[in-house]
């Protein structure tokens, strides 16, 4: 029983976090791609152009293409989804909902398709980051990428891309030619963007450094960074001299302090770096 109730800070926390970054999302959608009339790589996208035909407000369509979405992703890729996916699905067209009764009618903030564009982009990679980081997703097109990805075995990013990119089409629909070609740009940009806020965070570094001071790095890195490291013994070849060359692979603010603990300790230390996408290890217990 102790150790549910220490649970529940933890929960509430964690709902607040993917609330606020829903909220986000939901903005970027209302206040942005609402306004330029674009479809960029989201349900709420082709929401904006199918209330073109559908005499229903955004949030309820947005309501509807999820609520499907799950319930297809839920048959046909199990329960991988989880209560994540369900709440911050749900929780899109409610905020959505909340803003088209405070702010009705809304206009575009900028008066310029392009800009309103830009600025989707970079709001919404803000909100999905936070969501991708804390294990979770915004369902729609995410749930459409993993069914390609299961059943046409395309790679998550080519299905993610290509979803994005039907959705972007099918402003033709609707828009001139101008509005169709921000839609694909946008799309375009949007998964570069994407790149950067949530998939350069998985990427870890492998940092190889000859030093003087090797047994204190090794001991920084055992006990201060609760890190690994391999000992290779690597020989000069100007001169012959043997030195050990300490191999560790760390994430972004372990590198920080692996730096700053390297430039304080031994400036002269040889240290190169790699960028690692993907490793495979047991971890001791």
């Amino acid at each position: 029983m102790t150790n549910k109730k220490l649970n529940y800070p933890a929960i509430a926390k964690e709902t607040a976090i993917l609330t606020g970054a829903v909220a986000i999302i939901a903005a970027a959608v209302y206040f942005f791609l609402a306004p330029s009339h674009t479809s960029v790589s989201s349900i709420s996208g082709l929401g904006i152009v199918l209330s073109n035909f559908v005499p229903l407000p955004l949030s309820a369509i947005t309501m509807v293409l999820n609520t499907v979405l799950l319930i297809i992703g839920f048959f046909t890729c199990g329960r991988e989804f989880g209560a994540k996916t369900v709440y911050t699905s749900v929780m899109l067209p409610v905020f959505l909902g909340l803003f088209e009764r405070l702010f009705p009618d809304f206009g575009s903030m900028t008066d310029s398709q392009e800009l309103d564009v830009l600025c989707y982009i970079l709001v919404v990679s803000v909100g999905l980051s936070i969501l991708f980081n804390r294990n979770a997703s915004s369902g729609g097109l995410d749930i459409v990428a993993k069914i390609m990805n299961k059943y046409l075995h395309m790679e998550l990013g080519k299905a993610m891309s290509l979803s994005g990119m039907c959705v972007a089409l099918s402003a033709a629909l609707v828009y001139d030619k101008k509005t169709v070609v921000l839609s694909i740009l946008g799309t375009y940009f949007n998964g570069i963007v994407l790149d950067h806020f949530i998939f350069d965070n998985s990427i870890k570094r492998r940092v190889c450094i000859i030093t003087e001071k090797e047994e204190a790095l090794r001991q920084f890195i055992i006990n201060d960074l609760h890190s690994g490291a391999t000992m290779y013994e690597a020989i000069g070849a100007y001169n012959f001299e043997k030195h050990n060359e300490i191999i560790t692979i760390v994430d972004k603010s372990e590198y920080q302090k692996l730096m700053n603990f390297i430039n304080r300790e031994d400036p002269k230390a040889f240290v190169t770096i790699y960028n690692v996408s993907s490793m495979h290890y047991q971890p001791k217990r």
